[in-house]
């Protein structure tokens, strides 16, 4: 059978599909005497926009709309005209959506000029290997882009096999995809390994596919969709993934002058916090919760593999949690390859000090930890389980070993006060030389999370997101079950607390580059040691809006500093001290910890105080926009 595996935008063009490079490798394992081929249109996107509008339309543009533009929906919306055969459908909802909002379109409409003719060309380039079976991979903003594809490939070959999978066909998303898009032969529902070999024996031997789980098939014009199965994946059915086609597209595509190429890993699926305690707000796991993972030694080798065929060293792992036994095997491994990797990866902000030492090492220079807040009371009721105390060490920590992270700032969870916020918008300008958060958001209402499974948590109320107007022709109670955001009333707080957080937040984006605080250590014994106890200490303190001083702690009140460098109450902090062997008069630590924290040097959440010096400058680096001349790919702070 003739397999063609499609990935539509707007798929990254810095990175392959692990979608495809997985099923690939399952299909010529599986089924060997398939013929697979694969279709990049991401890239050829991007290579149509940059040809015909004479290099105005770079993949910095493509980025712009593909990845920063999924909560308005741009990236659907370039589609829909060609879906809906009306190059006006959408144009004036759109309009009277970005005026409310502020938003540009330009970009975006500039764009949607060129569909037609991507869309005209996609066919015919997907034809040309006469397939029997053509396959969409659709995440996001992935789904119009697919369905206008799918649409004319049915138009000029109605006995081709058109199938749908991916994270927008779990659960009544991909019901409501196959129902309302005829065009569309069947849908895989959740994970794939399984379903898409099993359909492709179905269609071998010409009989209906009622025993594959989960699939959405057409019965006559009737939509059926077979129970979906708990069976998850293994791990050790989970292929490495082939990357061949999709190195050849990019190295023979003019695009390749505009990006960093990084190669994508999957470690494990689900989320082990998500399976004790699931963040209210979160969706990102749909119906596949459960946590597996491979064994370390596995992921090693298939890293390994990839980056020796490949030639390249970034390494963006997919996993939304780092498997915690992968800080024994696999992180070790990748410390002592030898290779220079730059990684990526997802991980629980609560890491330790070695933790966050050991990934330096390994090569991750780039960490989403998911900090989302610094108030204890609001983390908690997102059940993420961790402090605000804990997160401020994170970022710290991130500092003293150059490691980026990127984070943003969530607010409006039901129950939260303004209180919640005072104290922390308070004390946001000593945090300026720590990295500072994306922006701050108000959490939207997502598929899957508990947010949306239970409205008794606060949102009651819901309708899908009013973006879908301008990207979908369907009526509401369809797109109920297609979508995976919607509107709810706001929750938590709003007015004057929004307002100052938004502008703490864009203070600290500001200041931060040219901020810093750092903790030095003097000579043991130095003169005027109290105490004679340990080395002193000097602050030495340049933050952007706080007066450029070095401050000098020396006897207990350095040794105090260094503590607070693991977050301690007044009481443990006391304790600890004296157990030193430090004499610390009768509420001299009360007065000083006062001080210390007027002064900015430390975050005090609650009860617990947190040092805020660093031990390390890291280098920053001003990437300069996505489409500029490129820059070397080194840990920023």
């Amino acid at each position: 059978m003739r397999v063609r595996l499609v990935t539509m935008p707007w798929h990254p063009i810095d990175l392959p599909s692990l979608q495809v490079g997985l099923l690939h490798t399952l299909l010529r394992q599986a089924r060997p005497d398939d013929e697979v081929s694969e279709y990049h249109g991401s890239l050829s996107f991007a290579e149509l926009l940059l040809e015909r509008s004479g290099g105005h339309l770079r993949p910095g543009d493509y980025e712009a709309v593909g990845s920063d533009s999924i909560f308005h929906g741009l990236g659907d919306w370039v589609f829909s005209g060609v879906l809906y055969d009306d190059p006006d459908w959408g144009v004036a909802r759109l309009g009277d959506y970005a005026a409310q909002r502020g938003i540009a379109v330009d970009t975006a409409s500039e764009m949607r000029a060129h569909a037609a003719e991507f869309i005209d060309r996609s066919a015919t380039d997907v034809l040309a290997d006469d397939p029997e079976v053509v396959g969409f991979t659709t995440t996001f903003m992935q789904n119009v882009p697919s369905l206008a594809l799918a649409k004319e490939l049915k138009r000029r070959r109605p006995g081709l096999v058109v199938v749908f999978g991916g994270s927008n066909c779990d659960g009544p998303m991909g019901h409501a995809l196959h129902r309302n898009h005829p065009f569309v032969d069947h849908v895989v529902r959740g994970e794939g390994e399984y379903a898409f070999p099993a359909l492709l024996r179905h269609l071998d031997d010409g009989t209906p596919p009622t025993d594959v789980p989960g699939l959405c098939w057409w019965d006559g014009e009737v939509s059926r969709a077979n129970t979906e199965t708990r069976r998850t994946v293994a791990p050790a059915d989970i292929p490495s993934p082939d990357y061949d086609q999709w190195q050849a597209a990019l190295e023979a595509s003019p695009v390749i002058e505009y990006v960093y190429p990084k190669l994508v890993v999957e470690g494990a699926r689900g989320c082990w916090w998500g399976e004790k305690h699931h963040c209210t707000f979160c969706g990102l796991n749909g119906s596949a919760m459960a946590f597996r993972a491979k064994p370390g030694e596995r992921l090693w080798s298939e890293v390994d593999r990839l980056v020796r065929r490949h030639h390249i060293l970034d390494v963006v792992t997919v996993d939304n949690i780092i498997d915690m036994a992968y800080f024994k095997d696999f992180l070790p491994l990748a410390a002592e390859s030898g290779w220079d990797l730059r990684m990526h990866y997802e991980v629980k902000s609560n890491l330790t000090r070695e933790q966050i030492e050991l990934l330096g090492r390994a090569g991750a220079v780039l960490l989403q930890p998911g900090i989302e807040s610094l108030s204890s009371r609001v983390l908690d009721l997102m059940d993420k389980g961790v402090a605000g105390a804990r997160n401020i060490r994170t970022l710290r920590e991130f500092e003293n070993h150059s490691i980026t992270c990127t984070w943003n700032y969530l607010y409006g969870f039901p129950g939260e006060t303004a209180e919640d916020y005072a104290s922390v918008i308070e004390q946001l300008p000593a945090l300026v030389h720590l990295q500072p958060p994306g922006g701050a958001h108000r959490i939207q209402l997502e598929r899957f999370s508990p947010h949306f499974t239970d409205p008794g948590l606060g949102f009651g109320k819901r309708r899908p997101a009013e973006m879908y107007q301008h990207v979908y022709d369907l009526p509401e109670d369809e797109l109920a079950d297609l979508v995976y955001l919607f509107d709810t009333e706001d929750a938590g707080v709003g007015g004057t607390t929004e307002a100052a957080l938004k502008r703490a937040v864009e203070a600290w984006i500001t200041g931060h580059p040219g901020s810093s605080l750092l903790m030095e250590d003097e000579d043991e014994g130095d003169e005027g040691d109290e105490g004679g106890n340990g080395s002193a200490l000097s602050v030495h303190d340049r933050r952007h809006g706080m007066p450029h001083r070095t401050h000098r702690f020396t006897g207990w009140r350095a040794a105090a500093l260094r503590r607070l460098e693991d977050g301690r109450t007044e009481p443990a902090l006391h304790r600890l001290l004296t157990g030193d062997g430090h004499d610390v008069p009768a509420g001299a630590l009360d007065e000083w910890l006062r001080h210390v924290l007027s002064l900015g040097l430390l975050f005090r959440d609650g009860r617990t105080y947190v040092a805020l010096p660093t031990r390390d400058l890291p280098v920053r680096v001003d990437r300069g926009p996505a489409d500029s001349a490129p820059a070397p790919q080194v840990a920023a702070g």
